[in-house]
């Protein structure tokens, strides 16, 4: 069976509760799903002085097992339009796998958490995309797949570059449910192309 990693960094909690549903999706769409979390670099009282609640019980993804997979998801909130440093530090782990193009030809997506509607969301992949590209590994966004992504009724989050939550500053904004359907579409659609793919 095709096998999907989902593998998140998240401080407060809304990119898991994205990811919950990615993976919804995921096993809708007929694929075997790896759930991984991106190891924190941040010392437990700097995150203290944050308010971050306690990391959730997922396992640590080490960069060597990424070939295990046959795509990837990834999710994160924005840091300046671009990816937190815990991110960075992740991908900066890969140059062994680069060196023998272990992943090229792999699917990737992306889904996103940002504090205003303006906050980035677009950008972050974009920034994101050279990753990908020194990798070989085919970037496939979600597109206009969803309804929700027509509606200006509400702030709801998301794009045709991945599905997405707005938190606000404080964090205090939980994913809703326009929100978690797109991102659980964006599951069933990239199991899609990642079977695709793998044949």
């Amino acid at each position: 069976m095709v096998k999907v990693f989902v593998i998140t960094y998240s401080t407060y909690g809304h990119v898991n509760t994205v990811a919950e549903s990615v993976v919804k999706g995921l096993e809708k769409g007929g694929v075997e799903v790896g759930r991984y979390q991106i190891a924190e670099t941040l010392s437990d009282e700097i995150l203290t002085k944050m308010h971050a609640p306690p990391k959730a019980d997922i396992p640590i993804i080490d960069p060597k097992n990424l070939p295990e997979a046959d795509g990837f998801l990834f999710g994160f909130p924005t840091r300046y339009g671009t990816t937190p440093a815990q991110v960075k530090t992740f991908f900066d782990a890969t140059g062994s796998l680069w060196t023998k193009q272990a992943l090229a030809g792999k699917p990737a997506g992306f889904f996103f958490s940002t504090a205003s509607q303006h906050g980035g969301q677009e950008v972050t992949v974009f920034t994101s995309l050279p990753i990908l590209a020194h990798h070989g590994i085919i970037y496939v966004p979600f597109g206009y797949a969803h309804p929700h992504l027509f509606d200006n009724s509400e702030v709801v989050g998301g794009s045709a570059w991945g599905a997405g939550t707005v938190a606000n500053g404080d964090g205090s904004r939980q994913p809703t449910q326009k929100e978690l359907e797109i991102a659980e579409a964006q599951g069933e659609n990239f199991a899609s192309v990642a079977k695709k793919l793998a044949a």
